[in-house]
């Protein structure tokens, strides 16, 4: 563990916030400050966004507790949805993405276990606009992620959602 490891406040507006598709990413323990056992983000997302294409983990399970708005999530051939106190279980090795459902903004704080997905989250925001897909490929393949792109295109449809940054 390193020196952050220490008890400590983690208030509202701390942590590094990154933009990625189309949600954030606020940092809030990384997995270096608890022995990589776990990591715990907050994404926050417009209405109507679709956090990321249809995925799996292959070495992480992802919990993600509703804090505001309403959350959909396909969990395999599961369509659910989630509200303020809810708790969605995402395991390793089932595919799944979410998005928020609502006309309102959505917030969920992530725990991944064990530690480790939250650096992808990191190197992805990094990548230039410029970046060709083979980039966001390699990204995946050392997160051991697999991703459904295509995807994208029927669930923006199905559920009434845009991916990508919001037009300014």
């Amino acid at each position: 563990m390193n020196a952050q490891s220490a008890a400590r406040v983690i208030g509202p507006t701390d942590g590094e916030a990154v933009l990625l598709a189309s949600i954030g990413v606020r940092f809030l323990i990384a997995g270096d400050d608890v022995g990589e056992r776990f990591a715990l983000v907050e994404h926050p997302m417009p209405p109507r966004a679709l956090a990321a294409p249809l995925h799996r983990h292959n070495r992480e399970d992802e919990y993600s507790f509703v804090l505001e708005g309403k959350v959909g999530a396909l969990l395999g051939d599961d369509l659910v949805l989630g509200g303020h106190g809810d708790l969605i279980f995402k395991p390793r090795g089932q595919w799944h993405t979410f998005w928020n459902a609502g006309d309102e903004p959505a917030r969920i704080l992530e725990l991944i276990s064990p530690a480790g997905f939250e650096r992808y989250f990191r190197e992805m925001s990094e990548l230039p606009s410029t970046a060709q897909p083979a980039d966001r490929a390699a990204i995946a393949v050392r997160y051991e992620l697999d991703v459904e792109s295509e995807s994208i295109a029927r669930l923006t449809q199905e559920h009434g959602l845009r991916f990508g940054r919001a037009p300014a």
